[in-house]
C-alpha cells in the first residue's frame, strides 16, 4: 500500500531552541525585501484527502453550524488574506506568515489575526463573532476598541521579509477585553472598526502554546486557554500573539469562554462511528516486534490473574470483561494484574494476539465544545526491553530495562465540531507526546469504500518494544548529543486497523455508553519488579569509553518511569489526559 506524505513531517521547534535561530534571522541586510522567496509548503493550502459528503443526522455537528457561547455566536472561518511573510528563521528556517480572516457572513466580526510557520501547508481556522444582544436591553457582547498600542514592529529584522509588519494591541472599553492582536503594513494606527473586543464575562485567561517564529528579540506564538479539559469552557479562536524575547508573562490578550452548554454540537453515537470510520489511523508495528497488542478480554480469557497484597500466593483468575476487578477509584498498591502463572502460558500471552486487538475510545469535548477529542487506547500484554544508542555504538541492548507487564498507549484525534474536519492528532510517547496538524501526517489508502469513495486514513507507527506512537518511520532518540534510548519505527507485516473500536466512555452521552468494568480498575496492570537498575547500568557501562559513561547513565536514569518499566502501568482513567488535555 503506497503512502503519500502530506506536508512537512517535522514538528514545530520547541521554545528552548529559539535562540538557535537568532543568527539566522539577523543577516544580509542588503537582500531585497521584495525578492521572490523560493516555494515553501505555506504556498499551498492543505486539503484533507478524506472528507465525507455528509454526516449522520444530529444536533449540528460538522455542518458549519453556529455555536452559541451565550449572547455571542461564533462561526468558523477557513479563508485568509495574507498580510505579511518572513522567509528565514522559525521551524526548519522557513519563516512564517501572518493573515487576516476573510469571508465571514454578514454581522460577524473579526477578533484578531492568524499566523503559522511556513514549513507546513496553510491549514488553520479562525472563529468570527456575532453579537446577538442587539435590539435587547442586555449589555452588548462586542464593542470596538477605543484605541491601539503599538506592541512592536519588524523593522529591525534584517532577514528577507515582505515589508515591515506593525503589531497592535487593541485598547478595550471598560468591561471588555481584547482577544487578538491587529497587524498592519504601515505605522498608521488601524481603524477602531477593524476588530471587536469582547465582554469580560465571556473571556478567560489564555497562555502561549506552540512557537511559530522569532528570535531572542521577537517571537510569535499560538495561544490557547490556560484551563483545558472536558469541563473547561475556554475557547481557542485561532489568534496568535507577538511578544518580546524572553517574556514569560501571560499573554496580553484573552481567550473566549463558553457560558452555554459545552456539548451543544458534540457528535452523537452514529456520528462518532462515522468519524472513526473516516479518520481512524492504520497502526504499523515494527518488523521485529514480538510483543503485539491484544484485546483486554483476550488477556482475561487467557489466564490473567488478580493479585492482592498480603495474599500473593492465592491469585484470582480475572473474569470476562474484568467484572471481579476492584471498582473503587484508588491506586494504593493493594491489587495488581499479572500474566498467567505457568511459564508456557505466560510466554504465550506476553506476545499478544493481534487478531483480537481493538481500540478503546474515549470521547470528550475540548476548547469549550468547539472541538471533540477521540482518545484511542491500545492495550499490549507486555512491553519489551529497551535499546540505546551511544554515539558510534548504534544498538546497545539494555538488559531488562524497559520490560514490564501491561502497556497502555494511545493516539487522540482532534476534530472540529463546526465542520467535522480532522485538525490534529496527538501521538503518545511514554510519559509525554506531540501534537501534529493534519497537514503534517502520512495518509494511506485503506482499500475500503465506506463513504462511496476511496478512503485515505492517517498512518501511525508504534516503536519497537516500547510501543510509543510516532507519525513517521525512523529512529527517534530519547536523549541528546547522540546518546539515548532508541524508539525505532518502521513498517512491518503486522498492521492494526485502529478503526476496529469499542466506545468505552463519553460522559456527555450519559447512559447511552456503558463503561466496561476493567476501565474502572485504578491499580497497576502489572506487578512491581525491581530490575536493580544500578546493576544493569554497571554491566553496560563497562563497554563504553570513559567520557561517555556518566552521560549514558544520566540519560538512562532520566528516562520516563513508563520506559524504565519496573512496574505495570495504570489504566487510561488514571492518566492526566483523561480529565485534562494532552501534554
Amino acid at each position: 500500500m503506497a503512502i503519500q506524505a502530506m506536508g512537512v513531517p517535522r514538528a514545530a521547534t520547541p521554545k528552548g531552541q529559539i535562540s538557535e535561530n537568532k543568527n539566522i534571522i539577523k543577516k544580509n541586510r542588503t537582500r531585497s525585501h521584495r525578492s521572490q522567496p523560493r516555494s515553501r509548503p505555506i504556498d499551498f493550502k492543505f486539503k484533507l484527502p478524506i472528507e465525507p459528503t455528509s454526516w449522520p443526522e444530529g444536533n449540528g455537528f460538522g455542518d458549519r453550524s453556529i455555536i452559541d457561547l451565550g449572547d455571542l455566536h461564533l462561526e468558523l472561518v477557513t479563508t485568509f488574506s495574507k498580510v505579511w511573510g518572513v522567509y528565514e528563521g522559525g521551524p526548519d528556517d522557513q519563516g512564517a506568515s501572518v493573515y487576516e480572516p476573510t469571508g465571514m457572513h454578514y454581522g460577524f466580526s473579526v477578533l484578531g489575526s492568524y499566523s503559522q510557520p511556513n514549513n507546513k501547508p496553510l491549514f488553520g481556522y479562525f472563529l468570527a463573532a456575532k453579537d446577538i444582544t442587539l435590539g435587547t436591553t442586555k449589555t452588548p457582547t462586542l464593542k470596538p476598541p477605543v484605541d491601539y498600542t503599538l506592541v512592536m514592529n519588524t523593522a529591525s529584522i534584517s532577514g528577507n521579509q515582505d515589508s515591515t509588519l506593525y503589531i497592535w494591541l487593541p485598547t478595550p472599553p471598560d468591561g471588555y477585553k481584547a482577544v487578538g492582536q491587529v497587524v498592519t503594513k504601515t505605522p498608521d494606527k488601524p481603524s477602531t472598526e477593524k476588530v471587536m473586543c469582547v465582554r469580560s464575562d465571556l473571556t478567560e485567561q489564555c497562555e502561549t502554546a506552540s512557537w511559530i517564529w522569532g528570535s531572542n528579540d521577537l517571537n510569535f506564538y499560538d495561544v490557547r486557554p490556560s484551563n483545558r479539559g472536558p469541563q473547561a469552557p475556554g475557547v481557542r479562536i485561532g489568534s496568535f500573539i507577538a511578544q518580546s524575547g524572553g517574556n514569560t508573562n501571560p499573554p496580553s490578550i484573552s481567550c473566549l469562554k463558553n457560558l452555554k452548554s459545552l456539548t451543544q454540537i458534540m457528535p452523537n453515537q452514529k456520528q462518532i462511528e462515522a468519524v472513526l470510520q473516516l479518520y481512524s489511523p492504520i497502526l504499523y508495528l515494527h518488523p521485529d516486534e514480538e510483543y503485539l497488542p491484544s484485546s483486554v478480554n483476550w488477556l482475561f480469557s487467557n489466564g490473567a490473574l488478580l493479585y492482592k497484597k498480603g495474599n500473593e500466593s492465592n491469585p484470582v483468575p480475572i473474569t470476562q470483561n474484568g467484572t471481579n476487578l476492584p471498582q473503587d477509584p484508588n491506586n494504593d498498591g493493594a491489587y495488581w494484574i499479572d500474566l498467567p502463572a505457568d511459564d508456557a502460558n505466560k510466554d504465550r500471552v506476553k506476545h499478544g494476539n493481534l487478531s483480537s486487538a481493538e481500540t478503546y475510545v474515549h470521547v470528550k469535548p475540548v476548547f469549550g465544545g468547539t472541538f471533540t477529542d477521540f482518545a484511542m487506547w491500545v492495550f499490549y500484554p507486555y512491553n519489551g526491553p529497551a535499546r540505546a544508542k551511544v554515539k558510534f555504538i548504534k544498538n546497545i541492548k539494555l538488559g531488562k530495562i524497559g520490560e514490564h507487564v501491561g502497556d497502555w498507549e494511545h493516539v487522540t484525534l482532534r476534530v472540529n465540531n463546526l465542520d467535522g474536519q480532522l485538525y490534529q492528532i496527538y501521538f503518545s510517547q511514554h510519559s509525554s507526546g506531540q501534537w501534529l496538524d493534519a497537514s503534517q501526517l502520512e495518509f494511506q489508502n485503506d482499500g475500503k469504500n465506506n463513504f462511496d469513495f476511496p478512503t485515505r486514513r492517517p498512518v501511525v507507527y508504534a516503536s519497537y518494544h516500547g510501543h510509543a506512537h510516532y507519525p513517521h518511520a525512523g529512529l527517534n532518540l530519547l536523549g541528546k548529543s547522540g546518546v539515548g534510548a532508541r524508539d525505532d519505527t518502521d513498517k512491518g507485516n503486522n498492521v492494526m486497523d485502529m478503526g476496529k473500536f469499542v466506545l468505552v466512555s463519553a460522559d456527555y452521552l450519559g447512559s447511552q455508553v456503558k463503561e466496561p468494568a476493567w476501565l474502572n480498575f485504578f491499580r497497576e496492570w502489572g506487578p512491581h519488579i525491581d530490575y536493580k537498575l544500578d546493576d544493569e547500568l554497571n554491566g553496560l557501562k563497562k563497554f563504553l569509553p570513559g567520557k561517555l559513561k556518566d552521560l549514558f547513565e544520566n540519560i538512562i536514569r532520566g528516562l520516563p518511569k513508563e520506559m524504565l518499566g519496573e512496574e505495570g502501568p495504570t489504566g487510561p482513567k488514571e492518566k492526566g489526559s483523561w480529565n485534562g488535555d494532552e501534554v
